[in-house]
């Protein structure tokens, strides 16, 4: 199967590719820079921005889109919207019969984040096209290169008390970065999920608070003092995390507006079409640690 990934330079994306090509299957990346990217081998690199309205797109049997624009800070719903659309009308000129796209957990009930809206709303984009669209959703993403659990982690190693947003006793159900792979490949690799949407997610559901305490304890062997307070708004609690993490205030705001929805699996039909052993949150936190440890190693050797 010929397979165009967008998004290959990105966390999910620079997983999946590999995987795709040990699986036999024709990669084509679509980068805005092919300079910048170290492409593996026997992958087709095609220059191509999601935003530019000139979008040309390879003929390829499925799409697989990895785009979102939370990275960029502000006004990224419409940066969202409008890739999201400039994409669509290049897979529908490129004759592509399939889209994968990967999206968000959540109830469409609930009063989503801006986050989870934008998530929605392309979704609903790309449904409108001629391709058929598969979508799979998903909440945090265990793995090193995870904006999230970069986020997670920073907060258990440089915080030994937090006084924390009333968000921790939110219900999450993360999921490993290779279990989202096998999923995304699997759907890929499947016809008849074409047209259909599924929920994903690990083996734990567990809230921010157990998420925090148990990945200071794998990875820092100490649990933390985490004390919610209810007073902290979620312009608040993204200062607090742009101060004591990495992040941006511009990224961190839609982060903390996400965590204040529940993100669990409620449908499990999936596992009609793909069969994954999904991994255990305390795996994947030391899977995610070692790796990190890893290219620290590797950083420094070099």
């Amino acid at each position: 199967m010929r397979v165009l990934v967008t998004g290959a330079t990105g966390f999910v994306g620079s997983h999946l590719v590999p995987v795709l090509l040990d699986r036999g299957h024709e990669v084509v990346a679509l980068v805005r820079d092919p300079a910048t990217y170290d492409a593996p081998g026997g992958v087709e690199v095609v220059k191509g921005d999601v935003l530019d309205p000139d979008l040309t797109l390879p003929s390829v049997d499925v799409a697989c889109y990895l785009v979102h624009s939370m990275g960029s800070g502000e006004n990224f719903e419409e940066r969202d919207r409008r890739a999201a659309r400039t994409f669509l009308q290049a897979v529908d000129a490129a004759g592509i019969d399939r889209i994968v796209y990967l999206g968000g957990l959540g109830r469409d009930d609930d009063d989503l984040s801006d986050h989870l809206r934008s998530r929605r709303e392309v979704e609903r984009l790309l449904a409108t096209g001629e391709a058929d669209l598969t979508v799979l959703r998903a909440a945090i993403i265990i793995g090193d290169e995870s904006a999230s659990f970069q986020v997670i982690r920073q907060l258990a190693q440089r915080l030994p008390v937090m006084v924390t947003p009333s968000w921790v006793r939110t219900d999450c159900q993360p999921i490993y970065i290779d279990d989202v792979v096998s999923y995304l490949v699997g759907v890929l690799e499947d016809p008849e999920t074409a047209g259909q949407t599924f929920e994903i997610g690990g083996p734990d559901v567990l809230t921010y608070e157990d998420i925090l305490a148990q990945t200071a304890e794998i990875l820092f062997g100490r649990r933390p003092v985490i004390v919610p307070v209810p007073v902290l708004s979620p312009g608040l609690s993204a200062r607090w995390l742009g101060l004591v993490t990495d992040v941006p205030t511009s990224v961190a705001k839609p982060l903390v507006d996400g965590l204040q929805n529940p993100v669990v699996v409620t449908d499990d039909s999936i596992d009609s079409y793909v069969a994954v052993e999904t991994t255990p949150f305390r795996e994947a936190v030391r899977l995610a640690g070692s790796k990190r440890e890893r290219s620290e190693r590797r950083r420094v050797e070099a």
